[in-house]
């Protein structure tokens, strides 16, 4: 295709070039890169700024009401900027068109095109292909679409023969995750990146629509998760986190019989190849968590001892209602196995408080579980009432709906909670100087200021990084002060000296044996909370 003109067209914008608006959550962040990727090498003219461009596209959350607001406002401001002629043409894709496509139409008349959940190699042809026409004169043009039902529908189209095979979970026969996410765009810093190794979900908890959206479990194959492992590795990534809806259970859909096991031994031994790496597990479903995947984190060296596994509740009663398909008992020996068997092991878990016919008995049984567990970081949600789930028609029941300000209550208690957890532990670190590894991901932004504040500047700079155990946009960091210049993607060994609250301050371990003096922040331990993910930036929403 010849690339694009950057010509000013008359109305303001300029054909041939993209915006691009990704939102939600990491898997959607994928997509959006390898549609990024798509647009480029196209020949198109990638942008920052909206006003201007010849298209907008916007990827969109659909998951909770709340994504869905905050989706439809981006998607009303970019065609308030095309019916001003500041903007071309405006693209919509993603979680929101699949599962409203109908409504899509009234919520916002005025989008152009709209790409599916397995459709966004169509991303091109939505962006330069021929303009939506009036049916009628003065009516709103209807959008050209490409939402195909399913992935098996989606693989037909795209010429992959489909006999014999199925998309119904985990019989060993399924379709697979066809798709290539290699040749990204990519939205992350250089030296991280997420891997995903498989999309969609198997389970049916009641309050989720991802399996409507998103469809059936669909692993990627072994080889191909490999070969996106070493183009992420040769670009200068130093952690991959694995996520997919329920990481868990990769390989079941596609016979796969190492399943998680050997995939992340394998993962452990092209990281090792590479010079050795971070994988971090995320997105783990605890019901059919093994003791071979403990042993795996045991004895895998570049598998970091870091777990992201959504509980829910700790509540038999609400555990059911949900179809978790697991017990609060289970849990806690899960838990407790977990951190007997791997040294250094930290836990990340999502609550929802809320839920349809959760009484104050089985908050109080929540409350106790997240006292006595000490999750390193939590994040807590109030339960949104989402159409055609089966917890939504529980939810329309007055004898089982809880109150907004019930929820907000208990949410509160929740996170004061892990708050007190959070900032003792952090305390502990600091009081008997732990020694960690911390991988830098930036400057700290403002950094000249924070020392200027901190009542004590001799020398060195304010680096932004991370432990094992906090992963990256969702959990706490470590603010480390170092005499040398760092880099981003470096791994320091440092020694935990203050703490700010749900973060860490650190500094080089070379540096004390040097006793350089460390300007420390201020606002430490005992300050307020900066949000609701106890030890963490914000909540994943759809964990």
């Amino acid at each position: 295709m010849p690339r694009a003109k950057a010509s000013k067209h008359a109305e303001g914008f300029t054909p041939g070039t993209v915006a691009f608006v990704s939102l939600g959550c990491p898997k959607n962040l994928v997509d959006s890169e390898k549609m990024l990727a798509t647009l480029r090498d196209s020949g198109l003219r990638l942008v920052s700024e909206h006003d201007g461009a010849g298209a907008i596209v916007i990827n969109t959350c659909g998951f909770l009401d709340a994504s869905r607001e905050e989706s439809l406002e981006v998607i009303h401001e970019a065609i308030e900027r095309k019916t001003k002629g500041r903007v071309g043409r405006v693209v919509v894709a993603g979680c929101l068109v699949q599962r409203h496509r109908v409504k899509m139409l009234e919520w916002a008349p005025g989008i152009d095109a709209m790409i599916g959940v397995f459709d966004r190699d169509r991303v091109v042809e939505a962006v330069l292909g021929e303009a939506p026409e009036r049916t009628h004169p003065g009516d709103t043009p209807l959008p050209r679409f490409w939402i195909a039902a399913n992935a098996l529908q989606a693989a037909a189209e795209r010429g992959r023969s489909v006999v014999g095979l199925t998309v119904n979970g985990a019989d060993g026969n399924g379709i697979g995750y066809f798709e290539d996410d290699s040749n990204r765009f990519r939205l992350t810093p250089r030296h991280w990146a997420y891997l995903r190794v498989s999309e969609g979900c198997n389970q049916r908890c009641a309050f989720c629509t991802i399996p409507s959206i998103r469809g059936k479990m669909r692993s990627k194959p072994v080889d191909a998760i490999l070969r996106e492992a070493r183009e992420l590795f040769s670009q200068g990534c130093v952690e991959l986190n694995l996520i997919g809806q329920d990481t868990t259970s990769y390989g079941h859909d596609i016979g796969d019989r190492g399943g998680l096991v050997g995939l992340l031994e394998a993962l452990d031994r092209e990281a090792a190849s590479h010079g050795g790496a971070w994988i971090r597990l995320m997105y783990a479903y605890p019901s059919k968590f093994t003791d071979e995947m403990i042993d795996a984190f045991a004895r895998l060296p570049n598998l970091l001892p870091y777990i992201d596994m959504p509980l829910q509740h700790a509540s038999d009663r609400m555990l059911t209602a949900m179809r978790r398909q697991t017990t609060a008992r289970a849990q806690r020996a899960l838990l407790e196995k977990l951190r007997a068997r791997v040294p250094g092991m930290a836990v990340r878990t999502t609550f929802i408080t809320g839920f349809p016919g959760e009484r104050e008995e089985d908050h109080r049984e929540l409350l106790d579980f997240v006292r006595e567990m000490r999750f390193e970081m939590m994040g807590v949600f109030r339960y949104s009432r989402e159409d055609h789930t089966p917890a939504g028609t529980m939810d329309e029941d007055p004898g089982l709906h809880v109150p907004d300000e019930i929820k907000a209550q208990r949410e509160e208690e929740l996170m004061l909670a892990q708050q007190e957890i959070a900032f003792d532990r952090a305390r502990t670190q600091a009081e008997s100087r732990h020694q960690v590894e911390v991988l830098i991901d930036a400057a700290a932004p403002g950094r000249s200021r924070a020392r200027r504040t901190s009542g004590v500047s001799r020398g060195g700079e304010l680096y932004q990084g991370r432990t094992a155990f906090q992963a990256p946009t969702i959990d706490s960091v470590t603010w480390v002060m170092s005499a040398e210049p760092r880099s981003p993607g470096e791994i320091v060994r440092c020694t935990i000296v203050d703490a700010d609250g749900y973060d860490l301050v650190a500094q080089p371990s070379e540096d004390l044996d040097r006793s350089v003096s460390l300007p420390l922040l201020g606002n430490r331990a005992g300050g307020k909370s900066r949000g609701r993910s106890g030890g963490g930036r914000k909540k994943s929403e759809d964990e």
